[in-house]
């Protein structure tokens, strides 16, 4: 529930705002009080009176309004709200807040809030892949804004692609999830990511092309709805989610101490691409070439199994999911996996070069439990994470 809960909704220019219109009379069922504030672009495409009443009181769409402004009211709306939610997030109010633009109201009170701001981008797929957004995008991001979406589908455009804003239920999750209301809190989950580093010398090491976007993207999907997240995380090139306990780590024996030292929980998530082997003979100092064209010899030991030992732990999880990256044989050898390592869901994805997976922005997995497959399509990494954190939850609820 949201009772007494003061949530600020700006309604930006596009088909989606439509979609503010339900996300509105789900936030007023849960007893939380929404001051809408709807753009001019907003108002081509829901009504100032559509709006007014299922909020029940006053739409702000001005910003110099003499009687409101008399008294700063952009400052006391800005303040007054427990959350600021853009929805939909256009194009053009994420490069106005990338860039700390306040050329109207709804600008304005995003760079005068000092309150927790979540967007729900919605746009053409055309425009959400273009670098000015994904550069807007990760501005935000590194400024702790949370967002949610958006969604892969057919765009009234007529094209398909991510760009469709999140739905409205996703939405009310992800705020509830903001107040650790949402249908995982109180539950802690430990989720591992990126690669580990396996050194060779002190200038050298062994690793993989994992890039850790798939694990961060679930980590965030899981602390917005509501769960207490412990990131353990290799050397990954994306940077952690905020609002989560960032635990950094190089090698597979320190993120193995460091899940250990996580426990208990009452989920884990290993999607780290760990590093089978390490160099056993590991050199105190640079090696040196000797000019007879041949690498020093390398003897390699193997690393501890994080996810064996996890789900055989005296603390192990009620739920245990791993992943598997494979390349041939993708189903065959994900269930042998599941059935080897003890755990209880593997998620399983074919990361062969030819599919741009392993490091790339989008993922096609499928989800082996003891009741089977489920083969998900190719989507955005952050839709495969909230589908999974969605999963999740209805399995530690059940």
């Amino acid at each position: 529930m949201l009772a007494g809960k003061r949530i600020l909704l700006i309604i930006g220019g596009g088909i989606a705002a439509y979609k503010s219109l339900e996300l509105i009379r789900l936030l007023s069922r849960e007893g939380a009080s929404v001051v809408p504030v709807l753009t001019r672009a907003g108002a081509e495409f829901v009504t100032p009176l559509s709006v007014s009443a299922l909020a029940g009181g006053r739409v702000h769409t001005e910003l110099f309004d003499l009687t409101q402004e008399a008294e700063m009211g952009h400052i006391q709306l800005s303040r007054a709200a427990d959350l600021v939610v853009v929805a939909p997030a256009t194009a053009d109010l994420m490069a106005k807040m990338a860039t700390g633009r306040a050329d109207d109201l709804a600008s304005t009170l995003l760079l005068a809030t000092d309150k927790r701001v979540m967007i729900a981008p919605a746009m053409n797929v055309r425009m959400w892949l273009h670098p000015a957004t994904q550069r807007n995008l990760a501005t935000l991001q590194a400024d702790g804004i949370t967002t949610i979406g958006p969604n892969e589908g057919d765009m009234a455009c007529g094209e398909f692609g991510p760009g469709r804003m999140a739905e409205p239920a996703e939405i009310l999750a992800a705020i509830d999830g903001a107040f650790g209301r949402g249908p995982l809190a109180g539950k802690h989950v430990i989720v591992t990511s990126g690669p580990t580093h396996e050194p060779i010398d002190p200038v050298r090491y062994i690793a993989n092309r994992s890039s850790g976007a798939q694990g961060t993207a679930i980590a965030a999907a899981l602390h917005e709805m509501g769960a207490k997240v412990t990131f353990v995380t290799g050397p990954a090139l994306v940077p952690p989610p905020k609002g989560v306990t960032v635990v950094a780590v190089e090698t597979a024996a320190q993120m193995l101490a460091a899940v250990n030292a996580a426990l208990p929980a009452d989920v884990a998530v290993m999607a780290a691409a760990v590093a089978d082997w390490r160099v056993a003979n590991e050199g105190s100092q640079k090696m040196k070439k000797d000019g007879t064209g041949k690498m020093p010899a390398l003897e390699f030991a193997e690393n501890p199994d994080i996810l064996a030992t996890l789900s055989r732990s005296d603390q192990r999880p009620r739920l245990v999911v791993g992943f598997a990256a494979e390349t041939e044989k993708v189903l065959e050898h994900a269930t042998a996996k599941r059935l080897r390592k003890g755990c209880d869901w593997i998620v399983a994805n074919d990361v062969s070069p030819a599919t741009g997976i392993m490091g790339g922005r989008e993922n096609a997995v499928t989800l082996l439990t003891e009741s089977g497959a489920e083969e998900w399509p190719r989507m955005p990494k952050e839709e495969v994470a909230r589908h999974l954190a969605r999963k999740i939850a209805e399995a530690v609820q059940g």
